[in-house]
């Protein structure tokens, strides 16, 4: 069985940047030291004007120049050592709003994929979601075409961008572009608004970058999206899978009153998958979502409420879920939602 790591993270570094063109060198992100902060949280990056954190770093269980992909062949010998043959990197730095420039938004990801492609180049256990910046319509569609000639298996979205849900028809080229290119939409726990992100100073973070993600799949379902386009595949990452069961059925009363005819199993009808973790309640999750929908991955790189280095591992002695399940979760689920 190929063991496909589905959500894992690169942690961006000073070289991330070293793909910025001569004219937008103005605008390169610089790491600085925020005064009053000490230790890991004192090291912030400066982009546009704003100050952005580095994100939540696996500092005990990850090693620097393994997380930032400076040392390519340690990745590889860790994945060995966590049993792992696949891994899907996914950014650290996009997820929370850098800017509201276009230009901006445009240099950093052009920056960003190219980095990466670069960093994955021949590689075939390190696949990769590519970032688009959406405030750029036509570069949108520039980037998404670089990924997939570049090793990307995925593109990375947030449950908000700027002012506009998913839901959006401004991104309905990209979907019909993507769906063309096999390529599936990943929406991970992230947030682009700085209106959303900002609104509640004190949240710890389900507001800002869990929430999004679950209204995202909620108007998706509710507006049709994937019926308008019926190859494109959709991904929910690092949002666990506990809010499935409450999500499909609330679906289902809206749409009884609506008089609409959802098909039984949701989330297979709209080549839908949804990121597990092994603390969500697997067998009550697996009612709702099915066995060929559920991935799973570590949130490799990060510390935080989803990271777990050894999940993959830990779901095969799972004895709640049965092993040809797990083996679905673990293998053959990610390899057709990322078409691996």
């Amino acid at each position: 069985m190929t063991v496909i790591d589905a959500d894992a993270h690169v942690v961006e570094c000073e070289h991330t940047w070293d793909f910025l063109e001569p004219h937008e060198q103005a605008l390169r992100p610089t790491l600085v030291n925020v005064p009053g902060q000490t230790g890991r949280n004192a090291l912030w990056w400066y982009i546009d004007g704003r100050l952005a954190n580095t994100g939540p770093v696996a500092f005990n269980e990850t090693v620097k120049a393994i997380r930032e992909l400076e040392d390519v062949p340690g990745r590889l010998r860790h994945m060995d050592e966590l049993g792992t043959d696949v891994q899907v990197l996914f950014p650290t730095l996009f997820l929370r709003p850098l800017t509201t420039r276009p230009e901006v938004e445009r240099a950093l990801y052009r920056s960003y994929n190219r980095w990466l492609a670069e960093r994955c180049a021949g590689q075939p256990r390190l696949r990769w979601a590519v970032a688009l910046p959406f405030m750029t319509p036509e570069a949108a569609l520039e980037e998404l075409r670089f990924g997939a000639e570049h090793g990307a298996c995925a593109v990375f979205m947030r449950g908000v961008e700027g002012d506009r849900s998913p839901s959006h028809p401004s991104y309905f080229p990209v979907y019909a572009e993507a769906e063309r290119l096999g390529l599936p939409m990943c929406i991970h726990a992230a947030n682009g608004s700085f209106a959303a992100h900002d609104l509640f100073a004190d949240d710890p973070g389900f507001w800002r970058f869990k929430f999004p993600g679950i209204n995202a799949f909620h108007t998706l379902l509710t507006k049709g999206i994937p019926e308008q386009f019926p190859r494109l595949r959709f991904g929910f990452v690092e949002l666990s899978a506990q809010w499935v069961p409450y999500a499909v059925h609330d679906l289902r009363r809206r749409s009884e009153r609506t008089g609409r005819a959802l098909p039984d199993h949701l989330l297979a009808a709209n080549r839908i998958f949804v990121a597990c973790q092994t603390d969500d309640d697997l067998p009550y999750v697996l009612r709702y979502a099915g066995d060929d929908n559920l991935v799973m991955g570590t949130d490799y790189g990060h510390a935080d409420t989803s990271s777990e280095i050894e999940a993959l591992r830990n779901l095969q002695a799972d004895e709640r879920v049965a092993p040809v399940v797990a083996g679905k979760i673990l293998g053959a689920n990610a390899a057709a939602l990322y078409g691996l």
